[in-house]
């Protein structure tokens, strides 16, 4: 299926870069631009991302649930990747003040 219309990338190959990924070190923090700049690409409007952090998610899991990792190490990376995305949401919402004005 065609995840990000804008670079042409199917869920498969995100799938292959994550797991490339954690096979280098299988509890680093996975966010898409990092699955992008292993791809060499580049977040164009960036309407794909919500999609590729359940893949993220979802290929994690299966990764570790494969690896028969411990149910502990699993809960602190998914609380790790909760914690990250509520810091770059807050940078958003920060950013979209209208009374803030840049010029």
């Amino acid at each position: 299926m065609l995840v990000c219309s804008c670079n042409y990338i199917t869920d498969k190959e995100i799938k292959d870069v994550i797991v490339q990924l954690l096979d280098e070190d299988c509890w680093q923090l996975i966010v898409p631009a990092k699955v992008y700049h292993a791809m060499s690409k580049r977040g164009r409007c960036c309407g794909c991302f919500p999609n590729v952090v359940d893949l993220i998610i979802r290929t994690t899991e299966e990764y570790h649930a494969l690896r028969h990792s411990t149910e502990d190490e699993v809960v602190i990376y998914l609380s790790r990747l909760k914690q990250f995305h509520e810091e770059n949401r807050r940078a958003d919402i920060e950013r979209r003040q209208k009374g803030h004005r840049a010029a």
